[in-house]
C-alpha cells in the first residue's frame, strides 16, 4: 500500500503532491485535505485485484 501512495505522489495523480514525510518502511505522514480522495483511490485499487466469492447452492 504504501508503494502504491508513494507512486500517487510522485506521478502527481492527485494533481499535486501529498506525502509531507515518509517516516519508516510502513507509515507515511501525508496532508489531511487528500484524505478523502485517497481512500477512494485505495478503495478502487482494492476493487480492482478483489474476486468476488461466490456461494455455491
Amino acid at each position: 500500500m504504501k508503494q502504491f501512495l508513494l507512486h500517487l505522489d510522485e506521478t502527481n495523480t492527485l494533481g499535486r503532491r501529498f506525502i509531507i514525510q515518509d517516516l519508516d518502511e510502513t507509515h507515511l505522514f501525508i496532508s489531511s485535505d487528500v484524505l478523502e480522495l485517497l481512500m477512494t483511490r485505495v478503495d478502487d485499487l482494492l476493487d480492482q485485484i478483489s474476486f468476488p466469492i461466490n456461494e455455491r447452492e
